[in-house]
């Protein structure tokens, strides 16, 4: 090849990495949330509340499985993941205790995924959770019923678990049953941060409007949230919490009456804290990610995957095998 085929050649591979590396640091740059002021008096008093919180006496009264409270006491754990799933998909958390949620240890660093469901509604499902929960003690129950409706009331209790059972996890991450997870990223990731309190970080969604549709069934009428937007919050597909804002989001939900999707929630419960959400585009949404082998060692979660799929994208990608530029 000539000289200006072979610079033709080197221009066309440096463009397309800028464009596969650059397009992710742009989004964050112009994604990232302004830092909020600490200087509200509720703020102030929630933020003080959440450090001196004392869970020892809630201890006795929660009603979840006693195999999972035991599952996380005074264990080191560096990330706990929480997947949210639903009673009857016994055969969807068999697959993801045989895949990316194996993973107990990520850079040196302890790793524990635990699942959160709410009862079912069936008492063969019931019966059938209770067995599964015996024998691989990971389950977190709550005690009500298992619904669409149910979901913030799931994400809530998930959060109550935490901060008392598990108060030593550093990092949360909230997932749902649907996503691959690369856990050594993000652990790699979590580990670069500077920022070691308010981290409250996944794909930030921007200027949501509350439901005003008396028709429809995520209906949030005016005298229960005033404001034309929803604050920032991350999609709730994955997102991860510091411990710290786990503590925060416990004691500002339990002023927060509104009837809103757990992720929402989550997101105002945080924004009353003076938690600002941090974006990362490495987390994919609700968004399916084409499956390729070094994408899927970066990126953090990609949404809507089959069972096969999570079979075959997990045994490729945790061979071991580095990727080159």
């Amino acid at each position: 090849l000539r000289t200006h085929q072979w610079c033709f050649i080197l221009f066309n591979v440096l463009l397309f990495h800028m464009l596969l590396f650059g397009a992710d640091l742009l989004e964050e740059y112009f994604l990232r949330s302004l830092p909020l002021s600490y200087t509200d008096a509720k703020t102030l008093e929630i933020r003080e509340r959440a450090r001196k919180l004392d869970m020892d006496p809630l201890k006795a009264n929660l009603s979840y499985t006693v195999s999972s409270a035991a599952t996380c006491s005074d264990q080191e754990i560096f990330l706990l993941v929480l997947v949210c799933s639903s009673p009857e998909n016994r055969t969807r958390r068999n697959v993801i205790r045989q895949t990316w949620g194996n993973v107990t240890e990520a850079s040196g660093y302890a790793v524990l995924t635990l699942f959160a469901l709410g009862k079912a509604a069936s008492v063969t499902t019931q019966l059938e959770i209770n067995e599964e929960s015996q024998k691989h003690r990971d389950i977190i129950e709550g005690s009500f019923i298992d619904t669409p409706e149910t979901q913030t009331q799931k994400m809530v209790m998930s959060v109550e678990w935490t901060v008392t059972f598990c108060p030593h996890a550093r990092y949360i991450l909230k997932a749902d049953e649907g996503l691959f997870v690369s856990i050594p990223s993000l652990v790699g990731h979590l580990l670069s941060l500077t920022q070691l309190e308010d981290v409250y970080m996944g794909r930030v969604v921007h200027q949501v409007a509350p439901d005003r549709d008396p028709r429809s069934p995520g209906f949030v009428p005016i005298h229960q949230y005033a404001e034309e937007f929803y604050p920032d919050y991350c999609e709730g597909s994955a997102f991860v919490m510091s411990q710290d804002v786990a503590r925060k989001v416990y004691v500002a939900a339990k002023e927060v009456a509104v009837s809103v999707p757990p992720d929402i929630f989550v997101g105002i419960c945080a924004k009353r804290a003076g938690i600002t959400p941090i974006h990362s585009s490495r987390f994919s949404g609700e968004k399916h990610i084409s499956y390729n082998r070094c994408c899927y060692k970066f990126i953090f979660t990609s949404s809507n995957m089959k069972e096969d799929e999570l079979f075959k994208d997990w045994k490729e990608t945790s061979n071991g095998k580095d990727c080159s530029l």
